[in-house]
């Protein structure tokens, strides 16, 4: 791994922060919006739910884009969008409107996530690419404790809509790094051959210290059928489908977590900005998850610690319902929760880059992750429903934490899925 390739993998660390808290903003924001337009758990559920709703769109028709148009030019064009997404939220008025611009963003995030997943893991090497795709995971909460932290310094003096200035400044901040500092990936260039494919690699090998080639070998043999065919094709249908399974379970009690964790902390009586504080607890409880699962994968086999890291989330969700009386106790409770949920995350983002090849890396991620944003867009508002039917914190936490459970068994199925070879 030359410093170039791990300077790839930074920036994709960067974007996944950046994904991170633009998913959030939402939930640092809602406490003040809920307030200032009057709204109950039932609706704000809804609101809450609209970003995973575009994610999933974005996911499902976008990962297919990056896998045809490319890795790079995938980030660009979801940059534009969730800068445009993030300010039109700024300057909602009605929950309609701000659903909207919520569904855009989760567009743009969507399409983001299967591009990156696809260019960790086609930057790094064969013998670190669990750890480049574990550490790129790992953006995700740490984009949510800086993002969080400065949320909270916010609405001490603005409103809510400064939370979704700060996101649509951010976004558009990493255009020109992704410009500079991550080129196509030599993975995508061999599979794709386009026109000026050979001196697009020599540029790259050129960055990574290596000498240029005369000639690219021989192309392999493609196959007719498209991509979301081979999904399902013998060798691969078991693996997308146990991988979608334990996708869309896991992130729907990941989800409740860190969705209605600023509510529930305002409806207990503490400031918004105390709240935002216990999520970002939260985030640096799923940071600590995150890179401890990456460090352990060079000693434990991936599908355990995953299988392990979900099963703890069900004990931790539970305890998180047992409501603390003091922010110490629910910020203890909510990082270790978020500690489980988080590794169980990443843990699958790495199993999706091992398992799939290249030609339908960026496809099957967009596909599991579409198909599991989709579904998990019912976590906030089946949670918010059950808030409003009368159903207590205790009560709603174990209904939810089965999500996690299910993922866990559904994963001891991959047993015998044998790794991608590219």
């Amino acid at each position: 791994m030359s410093r170039f390739q791990w300077g790839v993998v930074a920036v994709m660390v960067g974007l996944n922060a950046l994904d991170g808290f633009d998913v959030l903003s939402i939930s640092f924001a809602s406490p003040g919006i809920a307030k200032a337009w009057g709204i109950d758990r039932a609706a704000l559920g809804l609101v809450l739910s609209m970003e995973l709703i575009g994610m999933a769109l974005g996911s499902l028709v976008l990962g297919g884009v990056a896998d045809r148009a490319g890795r790079r030019a995938t980030i660009l064009g979801c940059l534009v969008v969730m800068t445009a997404g993030m300010l039109g939220a700024a300057t909602s008025h009605d929950v309609v409107t701000l659903s909207g611009w919520r569904v855009l963003t989760g567009l743009g995030i969507g399409g983001m996530l299967a591009a990156t997943n696809a260019a960790v893991a086609e930057a790094a090497n064969g013998k670190r690419r669990a750890l480049a795709v574990v550490l790129m995971a790992a953006g995700y909460p740490v984009g949510t404790i800086i993002g969080g932290s400065i949320s909270a310094v916010l609405l001490q003096h603005y409103g809510w809509e400064s939370v979704f200035i700060f996101g649509a400044v951010a976004t558009v901040a990493f255009i020109p790094i992704v410009l500079f500092f991550a080129p196509e990936s030599i993975s995508f260039l061999m599979h794709k051959r386009p026109a000026n494919a050979l001196e697009r690699v020599n540029a790259v090998l050129a960055r990574m210290g290596h000498a240029p080639v005369d000639s690219l070998p021989d192309p392999e043999v493609r196959t007719r059928k498209a991509a979301a065919t081979e999904l399902f094709a013998p060798t691969m249908a078991r693996a997308t489908i146990l991988l979608t399974l334990a996708y869309l379970l896991h992130i729907m009690t990941f989800y409740f977590i860190l969705k209605w964790i600023p509510k529930i902390v305002v409806d207990m009586g503490f400031a918004p900005a105390a709240a935002a504080g216990v999520l970002v607890w939260a985030s640096v409880g799923g940071a600590t998850g995150s890179l401890l699962l990456g460090l352990l994968t060079a000693r434990v086999r991936l599908l355990p610690l995953t299988i392990g890291a979900m099963l703890a989330s069900v004990a931790l969700v539970i305890a998180f319902g047992r409501a603390q009386t003091d922010l110490h106790g629910l910020s203890m409770v909510a990082a270790a929760a978020g500690f489980c949920t988080n590794a169980g995350v990443v843990g699958l983002y790495a199993l999706l880059a091992r398992t799939f090849p290249t030609r339908l890396r960026a496809t099957a991620t967009g596909f599991v992750i579409g198909v599991g944003r989709g579904g998990s867009a019912l976590a906030p508002a089946l949670a918010g429903l059950l808030f409003a039917a009368g159903y207590m914190l205790d009560s709603v936490a174990v209904l939810m934490s089965l999500g996690s459970a299910v993922a866990a068994i559904a994963l001891f199925g991959l047993r015998r899925q044998p790794a991608a070879t590219d």
